[in-house]
Parts: structure tokens; sequence; C-alpha cells
């Protein structure tokens, strides 16, 4: 089987050669520069309405590299590039995507509520730091209980070494992680193994280095909204047509020509556009009507406004936008509740952890409108609770809340065994998508640190800011402390983070890793059969004392699922709750749960039968 996503722009291979076209409207003279293996050519583009430039050049194909000229001075590569071999400013590479051979022809993806999640970072997963690392630990994935994959963002950023956030040519994967063809065989041997892959895509804000657009197509970008990285990229302003038209593609590009199953949207709190439909509902739009028309696609958003609007569901349960979204707020009180840390963003979480975290299982968001003291107190979000739970990715790590720490410290670094381990039992078995971070299901001992490969300036630049940042710490009061946070350009930041896989067998880690087994067992077994069907607005919560809750849900077959925790260092009394006992924490019986005594960090979850 063959795939390709036709692009209205870009190098596309036509009939006996390859059309090129670019939108500059800031340009008076666009040039390509062409090599096809015979010295390089110079080959003037045809000016066209719109800001619009474009020739055919018969006889040219896959592997012919070229580069746009600017007004006689400039050398450009394609923001459109399919493939970048040389890095952001090096020329693009035309691809034939027809070359590829699918065997996948089958593949018509997972439902969502199947989805138990696992991201990753391609440079940092494997020591290969590739694609094929990825690949080879495909099995080790589907025996951990993973469902879907989501790969950090691939796009070609500078240098070898990155997050992926930025990312300046957003069609060509990064070639530090290996070709095009490297990434289709991934994610067509995740698919033969029934493993969903998604994608991260960046439609925020492009990154410092290696981004042109600025100078041949300053409409790109809107001055009327600022924004942390400067002028907002344009989508509501004149010219922003086809702006939006190019990150539409784009999402349809990756789901179609690379057939991933869903593509999660980096902080779409940063997209600034007044239009509406605005691009967050446009694009969701079109990919329902295109690609998940004929299988099974999932848009997820990251979004700290906590906007439920995007979590819209039909009279027949279906999202009518996005399908769920990262809840930052369940992470926030999990955190808390384990670290007991109480500055940044934790403020808003540290005064009643327990009830927020509740608040989380039942009804989606903890802030809902509510005054965030971290804000001001300034509202934030949007009433939840009558979305479904599958409408939320919940997590205890990720990239974002490991890597923006000043040592990138994993979750079991910062607080007792007992406290990660219920926590984990309650992320793993709630109704909600859960989302694993690459090697928190081992106890990884490698952080994952903030790192980059700018050039000299650069880099410094975004070393000082980093220290910065960290200043409003009390920990990093000092500029002397400050100077022992790792260096975002140095190689050894970069290998620091690299996934240990041969800790996997070794105490304390395999037992970790026996849990996470265990509780995806569970969760496979018992619980995603109950999810489909679940509607919102059926759960509710129960605090007792500070730190123990209750929590029930009706699941889409009518039975019963609860919860029973106590996230305290004391033991305390909780009614047990009706059903089936499917987990219970180590050191508590079935004669303490009976009891209604339950250890400090202990959790049981119950499941009932539909009433007759």
């Amino acid at each position: 089987m063959k795939r390709h996503h036709p692009m209205p722009f870009g190098a596309e291979l036509h009939g006996d050669g390859t059309r090129f076209r670019l939108w500059a409207p800031g340009a008076g003279l666009v040039e390509l520069l062409l090599d096809a293996g015979h010295g390089e050519q110079n080959l003037t583009l045809t000016s066209h309405a719109g800001g619009w430039h474009r020739t055919h050049v018969p006889g040219v194909g896959a592997g012919s590299r070229y580069r746009y000229r600017i007004d006689g001075d400039l050398c450009v590569p394609d923001p459109a590039s399919r493939c970048n071999p040389d890095d952001v400013h090096g020329a693009s590479l035309v691809v034939d995507p027809l070359a590829f051979d699918w065997q996948d022809a089958g593949w018509r993806g997972r439902p969502w509520h199947e989805a138990v999640i696992y991201e990753l970072h391609i440079g940092t997963f494997s020591a290969s730091g590739d694609f094929d690392g990825v690949r080879r630990r495909l099995d080790y994935l589907v025996e951990l209980g993973v469902t879907a994959v989501e790969l950090m963002p691939v796009a070609d950023f500078p240098g070898r070494r990155g997050w992926g956030y930025d990312g300046v040519l957003p069609f060509a994967p990064d070639s530090a992680y290996g070709s095009p063809a490297a990434l289709k065989t991934l994610v067509q041997e995740a698919h033969a193994r029934g493993l969903m892959v998604l994608l991260d895509v960046v439609y925020n804000h492009f990154g410092p280095d290696g981004n042109y657009l600025h100078a041949y197509a300053p409409t790109f970008f809107n001055a009327a909204h600022h924004t942390p990285w400067g002028a907002a990229i344009n989508f509501d302003a004149p010219g922003s047509e086809v702006v939006r038209d190019f990150f539409i593609h784009n999402a349809l590009y990756w789901l179609e020509e690379y057939h991933f199953d869903g593509l999660r949207l980096d902080a779409v709190h940063a997209i600034c556009d007044d239009s509406r439909p605005d691009i967050v509902e446009a694009l969701c739009a079109a990919v329902q009507a295109g690609p998940g028309r004929e299988r099974e696609v999932h848009l997820i958003l990251e979004n700290d406004h906590n906007c439920a609007r995007y979590l819209r569901r039909g009279t027949d349960g279906r999202p009518q936008c996005a399908s769920a979204q990262w809840n930052d707020d369940f992470h926030h009180t999990a955190h808390v509740l384990v670290t007991g840390e109480d500055d940044g963003y934790y403020t808003d979480f540290a005064r009643r952890p327990a009830a927020q975290l509740g608040r989380c299982l039942a009804e989606g968001f903890a802030f809902q409108g509510d005054p965030s003291p971290f804000r001001d107190g300034a509202a934030r979000g949007e009433p939840s609770a009558h979305l479904p739970p599958l409408a939320f990715i919940d997590s205890v790590q990720t990239h974002d809340q490991v890597g923006n720490r000043a040592f990138g410290e994993r979750l079991h670094q910062l607080g007792p065994a007992p406290a990660v381990e219920a926590l984990t039992a309650v992320l793993l078995l709630a109704p909600q998508v859960p989302m694993l971070f690459m090697g928190e299901e081992f106890a990884t001992e490698q952080p994952f640190l903030f790192f980059c490969d700018f050039g000299p300036e650069l880099a410094q630049a975004v070393t000082d800011g980093r220290r910065r940042e960290f200043a409003r710490f009390a920990r990093f009061a000092d500029p002397a402390t400050r100077e022992h946070i790792p260096d975002p350009g140095a190689e050894a930041t970069f290998a620091a983070s690299v996934l240990d896989w041969a800790a996997i067998d070794r105490p304390p880690h395999a037992a970790r890793l026996a849990l996470y087994r265990r509780l995806l067992g569970l969760r496979q077994r018992h619980i995603t059969p109950r999810l489909a069907g679940m509607p919102g607005g059926q759960a509710g919560y129960t605090l007792t004392g500070e730190r123990a809750l209750t929590v029930h849900w009706r699941l889409g077959d009518g039975s019963r699922l609860a919860l029973a925790a106590n996230l305290a260092d004391q033991a305390t009394e909780l009614a047990p709750q009706p059903g089936q006992v499917l987990y219970l924490s180590d050191g508590l019986d079935q004669a303490q749960h009976a009891a209604g005594r339950l250890p400090p960090w202990s959790v049981v979850w119950t499941l009932a039968d539909r009433p007759s």
C-alpha cells in the first residue's frame, strides 16, 4: 500500500518532474538552487497572485537537493521540506512518499477507551537515540501493558540534541533520529503489535534558530498578539488563510502519509486566535472529515486554560473536537501529595490536595473557573463534571513536569516509595486515560534534563535564561547555587538523560516494573472492557479527614468501580466499598479492608457488577 498526502506547497513529484511552490509574499525574487546530481542549477520561480512563487522542473526526482534564494541574497530551506538531511540551515531533499511500501492496510486504529499511553523522547529512550532504538523496544512496551506510544516532537530542530519544541521545519523528521522511511517503519511495526502511535506537534511557535519565515513571509506572524517567543503565529489576521492551511496540512500529513494514530497539540493556550472557528477547532474538524472518517484517529490537547469546550461530546458520546486533554491538575495534586512541595504552580494545590485529587478523578479538572492563587486570584478553567473520564489523560510524570525541574528528578527520587506506589495504583486503575513517561515504570535513576544544541551565542543565552528562571525559587536564590544547574548545551546533560535499560532486572527497579505490569494487567482484564460508552456526570467523591477519600464511578456497562485511598502517613478509618476487591496495596489485607481500617499510603480498588 502507498500513502501520500498532497500539499499545495513544498516539493511535490508531478508527472516527469517536481513542482516547487513557496509562499513568499515579502519577496520580490525567488530562485531555486537545485542539485539533482549534475551540479547546482539556478532557476527563477514564477511569481503568482497572493505571494506565491512556483516552478516545475522536468526530470527532477527523489534524492535531489534544493534551496530557495530570496531576493538574490538569503538562501533558505523549504519550510515544507519533507527531509533536511544536513539540519535546519542546509538544503532540503525531494522525497517520494510512494517509495515506501506499507504493510498495515488492515490497521484501523484502536478505540480511545483502550488507550494506555507511554510518552518517550526518541533521543534518550535508547542508546542509539533514533527511531530504530524505539522500534527494538516495542515488544517490551506491549508486555508492559501499553497500547499507545506518544513520541515527543520529531520536527527538524537545530543541532543533534533537543526536546523537539524548538522545531522549525514541521514536515521534516529530524535527521538525528533517522530517515522518513525509518519513522514509517517504526509506525508500521508498532501497528503490527497492536500499538497506536501518537505524535506531539507544536503549532504555537517556531524555535529561535533556523526559522527564516520572517525574512520572506512576515505575514506568517501577527505582531498584534505577543507571546514569549515574540510575535504570534498569524491565525486570525490578513494572510492567515495560508498559515492556517499550512498547519492543517501538517496535521493531515502526519496522519495520512505517516499513518500516525493521533496528535498531541502542544500548549494550545499559547496559540493566539480570535477567529471562529479557531485553529484548534478547524484542525479537529479537518481531521474528523479526513482520516477520522476511515479509522480511529485521536487528537490530544495540552491546555493550561482548562477549556472544557474543546472536549465536548456529541449525543453519540463521540468527541466533537478533541479526544482528550493532558490533565495537569491531576499531576500537580499527586505531586504535592507525594513530595509536599508547595512553591511555584504547586501553590494552587498545597492546601487541600486530597480533595482536589478527588475532584480530578470524579469531575475532570480541579480548577473549573475557580480562583488560582498562583495567578493572583484569576479564574482558571471551565466546568468539566459533565465530561466522561476518557476526556482526561492523567499522569504522575511527564517530560514537562520532570524536565522543567532544575535537576530533572524523577518522582521516586522526591518522595517515599509507599506514596509513589499508592498514587501509581490510583493512576493506572482509574477510568481516565493513564500516561507514563519513559522509565518511570522501572524507577529509572536517570533524570530527564533540559538540553539543546544551539550555536555558542544562543546556547549561552539559553543557559543564562534557564538559571534566571529558577532565581524565584527559595532554594536557588543564591547565584552560586544556580551555577550547579546543568548546562542545557553540554553534551553531558543530554547523555545523563539516556535510559539505562540494564537496570530493569536489578532491584529495586525490577519490583517497580512488576507493580506496573500487575496494575496494567488488572486494568486490561477488568476495567478497559467496561469503559466504552461511559458517560460523564456519573461519579462522586467523599473526603474523610484531610488525606483520605473514596471515589466511585458508573462504568459504561453499568458496573460500579470504587477507590478507597489513604494518602497520609497515619492509618485511618475508611468504610469499605462494595464489590469484588481488584487491588490491595502491599501490606493491606482483606481483614483490614473489611474492618474499614487503612494503613498509611494504602489503596483499595473494588468492582461491583451492575444492579439487577
